[in-house]
């Protein structure tokens, strides 16, 4: 059973950068949607085994990837945001990010218009790619189309409409300037040391 997440900042905490009746929505009811369909998912499956009738197995194997994904896309899009405070990318993921992307200002522009061209429901990530040995940034579409297998993602930006319309409207170009202000470079730099 795949319990919450609880916010570690109050609803109000992000204003006036992401509105408080916007995190409700989006935590409260949407997120946690994807975590009562993932459930829900998951009995199914489990009761499949059991049974040994997998006459639904497609759309079962389809509804876990898009709803478990959505959790764990929701899950670090939240955490990575926090009250406007100064915070910027550690030493070593900063030299990562000069590397990969010639300077700190290219990666933003590049991130943000990334954000800005996803194409329907999506999300914009910085990943890191083992393979490539080095950050991409990736958009993808839902929750698990468009991605690279084996990244590991470090900052993710949600650009579904729900996550910005109600303030924003459809303005997404301020929506992804506004997100800098409240992006806690400190959990994205968790995230890396992982690595």
């Amino acid at each position: 059973m795949i319990k919450e997440i609880k916010l570690p900042y109050p609803l109000d905490a992000l204003e006036p950068y992401y509105s408080k009746e916007t995190l409700l929505l989006h935590y409260d009811k949407l997120y946690k949607g994807y975590v009562a369909n993932t459930n829900k998912t998951q009995a199914k499956l489990e009761e499949a085994r059991k049974t040994g009738n997998f006459e639904n197995i497609k759309c079962l194997e389809k509804n876990l990837s898009f709803f478990g994904s959505g959790i764990i896309l929701h899950e670090l899009f939240f955490l990575n945001m926090g009250p406007a405070m100064p915070t910027s990318p550690n030493n070593s993921l900063m030299e990562q990010i000069i590397k990969d992307f010639g300077s700190y200002d290219v990666f933003k522009k590049q991130f943000a218009e990334a954000a800005i061209a996803v194409e329907a429901s999506g999300w914009t990530l910085l990943v890191w790619e083992s393979r490539f040995d080095k950050l991409e940034i990736l958009q993808c579409e839902k929750h698990q189309n468009l991605t690279l297998w084996g990244c590991i993602p470090l900052l993710v930006l949600d650009m579904w409409e729900h996550s910005y319309y109600l303030q924003y409207k459809t303005d997404r170009k301020e929506y992804v300037s506004e997100f800098f202000y409240i992006l806690n470079w400190n959990e994205v730099n968790k995230r890396w040391d992982k690595i």
